[in-house]
């Protein structure tokens, strides 16, 4: 086994405490990158949907409080909220279409009702993560973030024709064209302490052919106070829900669940580049970060705002560029966040960047958005099955986006909300996967506790499964050592577990085990608290010295059975995937 690779660059981990200069100076690199496009996604979502003024000078100031603070919530750990680490926040572009629906249907309090309902369903997500993990697989997330950039592409384009009144329509295309121009080749061939610029240079570049041409209005900049608090432009939840709340509902839904799920992404990718010595993913901070992002979108709700959403990229971005992950950066980025939140100069400012340079931006980040779904599927590997369920259920969703055929067959707003794109593109995505799950092959069950006193339960389960396969002798008894071997890396050392059955104080033990052509996959689930990994022990083995530990010995047979391990640990449950081949 390969060893594990090394981040030298980074010179503080999460845990690890940079000086308060230090911490000024990254959080000021990470507010640069992040704040263009937070205020352009909620400059977007209010201004599609021909909002008022007030409104969204409310939702611009809301949207950088609500940033500031799940900024803070990331970096912390309480209980089971935050992810521990350094995540630079933004406003999410996946509720783009969404709220412009919502907006136009019953407005900025039929919204925030749809907010808050999608907070209470991510928190649900969050908890149920390990059950969910069959149903919701990257072939469903990946289909929906492409989807999503395709709903999201035309408002990209509207913005490239809006001008001032009376401006020639040509100069909105001029703008949007330098934007993309220099970002893009900025982004592609710059030098790589530029790198991370290069959004923001695009920005100003596109700024200053707005200027020449005229289509720069900086009224705002100049009426906007140099302190204070924006009059609220909000009027609170509605609390009749409406027919178009109810059609509008399950695609919050759905988007909410594919937002859970890109976190589950985010986070990943944030763990692995904050390490010097990348470890396995831990999915109890995972949980905290989706707990922390879940605040984030019931404030978002209860503000009337557009929510807030990590981003993995932009953190990456931060991390590699300065060397520096340490979470106390995240308490930094809340103040200074905040405090540009109580300054209307400074968000008037950021209100005059032209609409074409908006679009420019957010078309970039579409594309993006849609190659990152197509890379969410391949990375889970891409056969037969999973083609056609992607295939199938894209095609559906880009359909109907193009001609919606239920708008005439249902009465409004049902029509045209339930024959969205994205409710009928991922309902097709679910429905297929789900039905893969039933028709395939019946995985065996066994429930026991979790000690060593139940091996003889388990030798025997083992064997009923390879006598049911025809496996031969060898491969029968690299299945049961594969099995013992599990259980002996997941026991505690030196536990002293009650020999009576019927106590409470023994954790449980599940192991499903599921056919796979000449292989197969057995899934340990249990309720042990372990601070350990087994991935990272197993990765970690070539690089330690050999040892007589009772423990070690268990990975290292372990690692010789089983041709992969993967180790989930969830707050409150492990579970352990071994894969053995014939």
């Amino acid at each position: 086994m390969a060893s594990t690779p090394i981040n030298d660059h980074i010179r503080y981990e999460p845990d690890e405490k940079c000086t308060p200069l230090s911490s000024f100076v990254v959080a000021i690199q990470g507010i640069i990158l992040v704040l263009p496009p937070a205020v352009s996604i909620v400059v977007i979502n209010v201004l599609a949907a021909s909002q008022d003024e007030a409104y969204l000078t409310w939702a611009v100031f809301s949207a950088l409080i609500i940033v500031g603070i799940v900024t803070a919530l990331q970096a912390s750990r309480i209980g089971r909220l935050g992810a521990g680490h350094l995540v630079v926040v933004g406003v999410t572009p996946n509720y783009i279409p969404l709220t412009v629906l919502a907006l136009d249907e019953g407005g900025p309090a039929m919204l925030a009702s749809l907010m808050v309902v999608s907070a209470l369903f991510f928190f649900a997500i969050a908890t149920r993560l390990p059950q969910l993990r069959r149903v919701i697989t990257p072939t469903v997330s990946g289909t929906v973030l492409m989807l999503i950039a395709v709903m999201v592409l035309p408002i990209c384009l509207d913005r490239f024709g809006e001008v001032p009144e009376g401006e020639p329509a040509f100069a909105g295309l001029c703008v949007a064209l330098v934007t993309l121009v220099v970002s893009t080749a900025l982004i592609l061939r710059a030098p790589r302490r530029w790198r991370p610029w290069s959004m923001l240079i695009g920005f100003a570049s596109g700024c200053m052919v707005a200027a020449l041409l005229g289509v720069y209005d900086l009224e705002r900049l100049y009426t906007a106070p140099w302190v204070g608090i924006p009059q609220v432009g909000f009027q609170g939840l509605d609390l009749i829900p409406s027919a178009g709340f109810w059609a509008l509902l399950p695609m919050f839904l759905i988007v909410t669940l594919v937002q859970a799920i890109k976190g589950i992404g985010d986070n990943m990718v944030i763990q692995r580049v904050s390490r010097r010595r990348p470890r396995t993913t831990d999915f109890r901070l995972l949980q905290g970060s989706l707990h922390a992002n879940g605040v984030g979108i019931l404030l978002s709700g209860l503000a009337g705002t557009p929510p807030a959403s990590p981003y993995s990229s932009f953190t990456a971005s931060v991390v590699n560029m300065t060397g520096v992950a340490a979470r106390n950066v995240g308490y930094a980025i809340a103040i200074i966040l905040v405090g540009l939140a109580l300054l209307p100069k400074f968000t008037g400012a950021l209100l005059t960047i032209p609409s074409p340079v908006m679009g420019a931006f957010l078309l970039m980040a579409v594309g993006i958005f849609f190659v990152e779904g197509v890379q969410t599927i391949v990375r889970d590997g891409l056969d037969f099955q999973k083609s056609l369920v992607v295939g199938v259920s894209f095609a559906l969703g880009a359909g109907f986006e193009q001609q919606n055929i239920l708008e005439n067959l249902l009465v409004h707003p049902w029509g045209t909300l339930l024959g969205n794109g994205i409710t009928v593109g991922a309902a097709t995505a679910i429905a297929l996967n789900v039905f893969l799950n039933m028709t395939s092959a019946r995985s065996k069950q066994l429930e026991l506790r979790l000690d060593f006193s139940d091996l003889p339960r388990i030798d025997a389960f083992m064997q009923e499964v390879a006598a049911d396969m025809d496996w031969g002798e060898e491969a029968t008894q690299r299945l049961r050592s594969a099995g013992e071997e599990t259980l002996s890396s997941l026991l505690q050392p030196d536990s002293e577990y009650p020999a009576d059955s019927e106590t409470d104080k023994t954790p449980r033990l599940i192991i499903a085990v599921r056919p796979e052509g000449r292989a197969v996959e057995m899934e340990f689930v249990s309720t042990l608290e372990d601070e350990g990994n087994l991935e990272d022990r197993l990765a970690y083995l070539n690089e330690e010295e050999e040892s007589m530990y009772e423990r070690e010995i268990s990975f290292r047979l372990l690692r010789h059975y089983a041709s992969s391990v993967r180790h989930r640990k969830y707050q409150g449950m492990d579970i352990v995937t071994v894969r053995v081949e014939a």
